[in-house]
């Protein structure tokens, strides 16, 4: 089953959003079914069979979550994120300023879901997979 460990060093290999789909691929083989990201302090939840949960700690200070959420906005930043334009830092203050508290990464459905504080969803985006 994955680690906390595993799942950061893989994470360690993704500098910018080009390199996601291959975080994934590496993180479905270990195992992970789902994480969840809260946008506020980066703290993730990965999940995977039987129940197996495995939590990180907060990955930086907290940022402040606009409460007037804006799909065009975290589009954007979606945008320049996944063109290699932005480290992961900067794309969560970007999502933060665009209303979004979590994204769910569905590694079964191999969609991203991005959510505003009410739960709404802002953004669902398909994981392009890795050739």
């Amino acid at each position: 089953m994955f680690t906390l460990e595993k799942i950061q060093a893989a994470h360690q290999k993704t500098k910018t959003g080009a390199d996601f789909p291959q975080f994934i691929a590496d993180i479905k083989a270990m195992g992970v079914t789902r994480y969840d990201v809260y946008v506020i302090n980066g703290m993730a939840i990965y999940f995977g069979d039987d129940d197996y949960t495995v939590e990180s700690p907060p990955a930086y200070e907290s940022l402040l979550i606009e409460e007037n959420s804006s799909a065009t906005d975290l589009k954007e930043a979606l945008k320049i994120h996944q063109q290699g334009e932005t480290d992961y830092q900067t794309f969560c203050r970007q999502a933060a300023d665009a209303g979004v508290e979590k994204w769910i990464t569905d590694l079964n459905a191999m969609t991203v879901t991005y959510l505003d504080m009410a739960g709404h969803e802002l953004v669902v985006e398909n994981i392009p997979t890795v050739k």
